[in-house]
């Protein structure tokens, strides 16, 4: 399944995951109303398949409605990895202090839903398993029982999240699971 950035938060939000109350915009004056809703600085992220959007120019930050509409306008149209940017996702800005990874694939040879996490996240994944695999911890979840709130409080803990942090990290996590599991967008 091939989901743009917006549709897929569409979908884990129906599965109780937390994500920014953004929008989509397929026009610099639609991106200029949804930062006006929002309020604040904004991010603008153009919607096209393909990884490292940021590196090529696609994610740009902006502080204001005006700066969101410039931003926007750059945006839209760019040639990204020979895709066309024809829409763009503006959500509110974020203090990041620190980026982790969390995904979840199916091992085909264990035939079960394999979680993987690492402290290194903000950079291709692909990357951190090829220089410092140990930075990516996986578990094989039960097909039975499922993902249980103690496994992912274990990954919260080998990626060296804070104790406050693992409660709110596990709640993602088992939310994460039950739409991978449960999800048939």
């Amino acid at each position: 399944m091939k989901l743009q950035e917006y549709q897929a938060k569409r979908i884990f939000g129906q599965f109780g995951v937390p994500v920014p109350q953004g929008d989509v915009a397929a026009t610099p004056a639609e991106a200029r109303a949804i930062a006006e809703r929002i309020g604040g600085t904004v991010v603008v992220k153009s919607q096209v398949l393909v990884g490292g959007r940021g590196k090529a120019g696609g994610i740009k930050l902006a502080k204001n409605p005006q700066e969101t509409e410039e931003v926007a306008g750059r945006i839209l149209g760019m040639d990204i990895k020979g895709l066309t940017v024809k829409k763009v996702l503006v959500d509110p800005g974020a203090d990041i202090r620190k980026e982790i990874y969390l995904g979840m694939v199916l091992d085909r040879a264990s035939r079960r839903v394999v979680v993987m996490a690492s402290s290194e996240g903000g950079v291709d994944i692909e990357e951190v398993a090829a220089s410092t695999p140990d930075k990516i911890i996986t578990l094989a979840v039960d097909p039975f029982l499922g993902l249980r709130e103690y496994q992912a409080r274990d990954l919260a803990l080998s990626i060296g999240l804070a104790r406050e942090q693992m409660g709110k990290f596990a709640q993602i996590c088992q939310g994460l699971y039950e739409c991978y599991m449960g999800c048939d967008a």
